[in-house]
């Protein structure tokens, strides 16, 4: 970076992509805030159990990664964007590894390798066999703190504050604390922060639907604040449901297992299979590749199986992982410890019984559109991780990319804020302007009932989730309508995050109406068009293989 003025960059959002953003543009000599709704080490990014894709072993190839991405993303994504992705993401895995992240090793010091579905070579890293998104948090922060980059908890971004046609900073809600028990509410102050530069990494909009494995923070916040201030956003029809959730309570099976739990796709690719009431496997009706599938295969297929068994849940079977009971309770207990300890606390003992799972909403392939530096269509506007759409992951996306997007695409946005100031531009990303979609609002009869949070996700699980109509979309469409035009202004932060929510179900809602044709993520099932399935790279791997 020449020699000037420092650059102050303001980041919203602390996962793995804020705070990479944050880390690179300080050691570019930039000035940075980074505010987060919450307390820094609550982020989506904790929550990833899994683990993290990358080509780190000699017999795997970069082209494979490369046509797996592609394959699941139902060849909507960008081949340049997963080109960058799959190439640059070794180096960014050695960064996390340098920075503290200890991924698991076997006795001979070699990384562990993990199978999940749609991969055709088991390339998934993993830190405390089911801990991967704790451990890399755990990481950036402990490496944040010792930074110069300044940090504010509790800070709710309102809105983006503009200047003749470019970011000058966020308005933010600093201080919010909602009522609880006898304590009273305790309102935020408004703050404005000014910027050189804004970055959105945000996450992204689980709580639009009532089942969902994202964290109570996850409300759309940035993805609303973009549109308001008339940044491109597309491809938000493209929600993509995770398979394997347990939560029974949220069924009609007569059982209550708490709040709802992720059981990691990897369970799956140590050779877990998925069972119907009578102990079948059915997964392979829909998939030559069964439960290592892409996740929207598998997740529309336990969708169907459930509505033949008049919506009770089907099971995920891990009891045949090892010879016996024993071995297979030490197995699960060493390799999965999160989800083994989740289980258990349910009462459950999934060593000698198949456990009931469900889908739930699970991640957003659509958001802020940006190039591949992260820039948006307003020049000093940046997105990375959930909250953009970089083009990598399509209309579907593939098991352990996340945690390799916002490594990746936030290493390369800390970068360009450096290179776009000191070349004085400011560049926006060079895209085709697209304006929002109006919605498509048709009368309805009768009255809707008043707008809180879990009528909408209640309405949108129903109408706007797994598999969706043209009914039930209009439906959708006209209730938000009829409730954005009755919506209060909003005070707290609580009626911020609703109104984000509305706004970005308006616009998800607008964009599967107008994409007819069943693609990926978004199926549409008054529509006859194929499920993007490619035979010749069904991907064929041994479940367990290390």
């Amino acid at each position: 970076m020449t020699a000037g003025p420092i650059v102050h960059a303001v980041v919203v959002g602390s996962g793995i992509a804020g705070l990479t953003v944050a880390l690179h543009a300080a050691d570019n000599g930039c000035r940075v805030t980074l505010v987060t709704k919450d307390v820094l080490e609550h982020a989506n990014t904790r929550y990833a159990q899994g683990g993290i894709a990358g080509v780190m072993f000699d017999d795997d190839r970069v082209e494979d990664h490369i046509r797996d991405t592609i394959t699941a993303g139902a060849g909507m994504s960008d081949p340049e964007a997963v080109r960058v992705l799959v190439d640059e993401g070794p180096a960014r895995i050695r960064e996390l590894i340098a920075l503290g992240v200890a991924f698991d090793r076997g006795e001979d010091g070699a990384f562990v390798k993990g199978l999940e579905a749609a991969h055709s070579y088991p390339r998934i890293l993993h830190s405390g066999g089911d801990a991967t998104g704790t451990a890399i948090e755990k990481a950036l922060v402990a490496r944040l703190r010792t930074s110069e980059v300044q940090v504010i908890e509790h800070a709710f971004l309102i809105d983006l504050v503009l200047d003749a046609g470019r970011v000058a900073g966020v308005e933010l809600l600093v201080g919010d604390v909602p009522a609880s028990g006898r304590t009273p509410q305790v309102p935020g102050r408004r703050e404005r922060v000014d910027a050189d530069a804004v970055v959105l990494a945000t996450g992204g909009a689980g709580q639009l639907y009532a089942h969902t494995t994202n964290p109570s923070v996850a409300t759309g916040d940035g993805i609303a604040a973009a549109l308001r201030a008339g940044a491109e956003v597309t491809d938000l029809e493209f929600f993509q449901f995770h398979p394997t959730v347990l939560d029974g309570k949220a069924y009609a099976a007569g059982l209550s297992l708490g709040e709802s739990f992720l059981v990691s796709e990897a369970v799956r690719g140590e050779g877990a299979t998925l069972i119907d009431e009578s102990g079948r496997r059915f997964a392979f009706d829909a998939h030559p590749d069964g439960e290592l599938a892409p996740r929207d295969v598998v997740a529309r297929a336990i969708a169907r199986q459930m509505e033949a068994q008049n919506g009770r849940p089907v099971f995920l079977d891990a009891t045949h992982l090892r010879a016996t009971p024993d071995e297979t309770a030490a197995f699960l207990a060493r390799r999965f410890p999160t989800i083994d300890r989740a289980v258990r606390d349910r009462g459950l003992d999934w060593a000698r019984e198949p456990i009931p799972v469900t889908p739930a909403a699970h991640y957003l392939m659509g958001g802020v559109t940006t190039d591949l530096q992260g820039r948006t269509t307003i020049p000093g506007l940046y997105a990375v991780g959930e909250v953009a759409r970089a083009g990598v992951h399509g209309a579907n996306r593939l098991a352990s990319n996340s945690l390799l997007e916002g490594a990746v695409f936030g290493a390369r946005a800390g970068d360009a804020i450096a290179e776009d100031a000191a070349s004085g531009a400011w560049p926006a990303g060079s895209l085709a302007k697209v304006h929002p979609l109006p919605p498509k609002v048709l009368s309805i009869e009768g009255s809707v009932r008043s707008f809180t949070r879990s009528a909408l996700q209640e309405m949108l699980w129903e109408d706007a989730g797994l598999m969706r109509d043209a009914a039930g979309l209009e439906h959708a469409a006209s209730v938000i309508a009829r409730w954005r035009r009755t919506h209060r202004s909003p005070v707290t932060q609580a009626e911020f995050e609703d109104q984000n929510l509305l706004v970005v179900g308006e616009q998800l809602v607008a964009a599967a109406l107008r994409r007819e044709e069943s693609l990926g993520a978004h199926y549409r099932s008054d529509e006859h068009s194929r499920e993007w399935v490619d035979a010749a790279t069904a991907v064929s791997v041994t479940p367990g293989v290390a």
